[in-house]
């Protein structure tokens, strides 16, 4: 994965790792993610599951995290062109 792909990540699991920031596979809202992705019951996902999730889905959720990125960049404003002058 590239550098970017890895900023994306993290930027990634910061933002949604709130409050379990040190226990992500504790986290409701990704377990709720991992459950509705993959049908696995968010009750049965300790960290052995989470991690062998990530790890099987890798190159989906890098896809995934790439697309992220481009639509952050896309929403980003374009700096305008000061007036030319006389």
């Amino acid at each position: 994965m590239s550098a970017r792909v890895w900023m994306e990540a993290a930027r990634f699991l910061w933002a949604a790792g709130r409050g379990h920031r040190l226990r992500p596979w504790r986290n409701p809202y990704l377990l709720w993610r991992i459950e509705t992705y993959s049908g696995m019951p968010a009750d049965s996902i300790g960290t052995r599951a989470f991690f062998r999730f990530l790890w099987r889905e890798r190159r989906s959720l890098a896809n995934y995290l790439r697309w992220t990125g481009e639509m952050r960049a896309a929403m980003r404003p374009t700096p305008r062109q000061p007036p030319a002058g006389p």
